[in-house]
């Protein structure tokens, strides 16, 4: 058995000597990772520790970073550029009979299956699209809002006074992946399918990418697999026609036709369930005072948000016309000019 000499330590005692400076140089060199990392490592890690390998790892790491970054925003702009559909018109279902009746229908899956809740489609969401488009700007908008409002003239000619009446009965799937309730058969398809034509004819002729390749097919959507994609994960690859074979033939109700609405895909949706509206245009006769006001109230907002755009777009260009370079008379000026401005939108 060994014994510690003066000033002396065992072999116990050094191999815990031994861990601990591991434990230390594992603890430092962590620490150096994890400073690498931060915003702040090129200033504070060469200045206080005096590591001067640590900036170009960073500095590696913020360009491949960034490359990264640069390589999302290409992908996103060729998928943009592909004709991604960001904005459609819709059809409102506003008729609370059909929305119950699509609740007890969405109720009789998810008791069959309980992960299918996360499929539903939510209430205040139900409609039916007429025509898909991408809007990739604010100018791009301001010319569907336009596109709209040209509709509406030829949507009067095709109805010619009458109320379109759309019924809906039964259920089927888009290759068991998205479940709709049907439109019934009628007289109400044909005008239904020339104002679908119609609108999209009028956003193409403004040079808006609209419509698909596909034949229009009207439907109400009550679920998509695709909302949540993890069901796949779970063995949910596909909606099993027994869930809704009581429905089969069911009927929903009836919705009159009154609005058509420009939607957004990609914005928040409003607090009511329904999508960002753009702009409406009131089909046929109105129906109460609600849709009118809710128009006037978007309408408002709109124009708030395009005033304050435009001061601030103004401001900038102020501010960088100033900043060039020149003699004190010109800066002057351009602050005359400024004042002047400022004036004249506090009298309008």
């Amino acid at each position: 058995m060994e014994r510690a000499g003066a000033g002396g330590i065992n072999s116990n005692e050094c191999e815990t000597v031994s861990r601990k400076r591991e434990m230390s140089e594992e603890s430092e060199a962590n620490t150096v990772d994890s400073l690498v990392d931060l915003p702040f490592a090129t200033i504070d890690v060469i200045d206080d520790c005096g590591i001067t390998d640590v900036p170009q790892i960073n500095l590696e790491r913020s360009k491949e970073k960034e490359w990264n970054n640069k390589d999302k925003i290409k992908k996103r702009k060729k998928k943009q550029k592909d004709g991604q559909p960001n904005y459609f018109l819709s059809i409102p279902i506003t008729n609370k009979e059909i929305t119950k009746e699509i609740k007890i229908l969405q109720n009789a899956i998810i008791q069959q299956d309980q992960r299918l809740a996360k499929a539903m489609n939510r209430d205040g969401s139900f409609h039916i699209t007429l025509l898909v488009m991408q809007l990739l700007n604010e100018d791009e908008i301001n010319i569907g809002i336009d596109a709209l409002l040209e509709l509406k003239p030829f949507v009067e000619e095709i109805l010619q006074g009458k109320t379109l009446t759309l019924p809906f009965e039964g259920v089927d799937t888009f290759g068991n992946q998205v479940g709709f309730v049907k439109l019934a058969e009628g007289d109400h398809i044909n005008p239904l399918l020339e104002i679908a034509d119609a609108a999209k004819r009028t956003f193409q002729e403004k040079g808006i990418l609209a419509g698909e390749s596909r034949t229009y097919k009207p439907h109400l959507t009550f679920m998509k697999l695709s909302k949540a994609p993890w069901l796949r994960k779970k063995g949910v690859k596909k909606i099993d026609p027994k869930f809704y074979e009581k429905f089969i033939s069911h009927r929903f109700g009836e919705e009159m036709v009154h609005r058509i609405d420009l939607c957004s895909m990609l914005k928040k949706k409003q607090s009511n369930g329904y999508y960002h509206c753009e702009s409406s245009i009131v089909i046929g006769d109105k129906n109460g005072g609600e849709p009118d006001d809710a128009e006037l109230v978007r309408l408002s907002k709109r124009l708030v948000e395009n005033a304050v755009l435009k001061a601030v777009q103004q401001y900038l260009e102020e501010t960088q016309n100033k900043n060039k370079p020149g003699d004190g008379s010109s800066v002057k000026t351009e602050e005359a000019d400024r004042n002047g401005t400022d004036s004249d939108n506090n009298r309008k």
